[in-house]
């Protein structure tokens, strides 16, 4: 093989994070940004839902990680720091995020008595 250098390395890094990584985890409201690499170590920064998320270290390992390894024979090893929006909850965006005006009484659904034919 023969050497490369760092800038080719990075751009082969960028590419496969915008075109494989970054439209994976944006379907869950994530993003992954390149940070620096240096004599081997990817370091990469988890934003959005990526950030605090329970799954992003199987995620960064399993998934990335790999793959990055698999096509940037020059990567080593893969670690992430959370972005600046760490401790969001991703999965509640809005006002309500556990639903509780759903259990006001106002708001609830009458439930009919339901007869299972047998009954008759």
């Amino acid at each position: 093989m023969t050497q490369r250098t760092n800038e080719e390395i990075v751009t082969q890094i960028k590419e496969l994070l915008e075109s494989h990584v970054k439209p994976s985890v944006a379907e869950h409201g994530g993003n992954i940004e390149f940070v620096s690499y240096a004599d081997g170590h990817l370091q990469l920064e988890l934003q959005g839902a990526c950030s605090g998320c329970a799954g992003s270290t199987a995620t960064l390992k399993y998934g990335v990680e790999e793959m990055i390894k698999h096509f940037v024979p020059e990567v080593e090893s893969v670690d992430a720091d959370n972005g600046s929006d760490y401790g969001m909850n991703p999965y509640f965006m809005n006002d309500d995020p556990f639903g509780q005006q759903a259990w006001e009484m106002d708001n609830m659904i009458p439930i009919r008595e339901v007869r299972d034919e047998s009954d008759t």
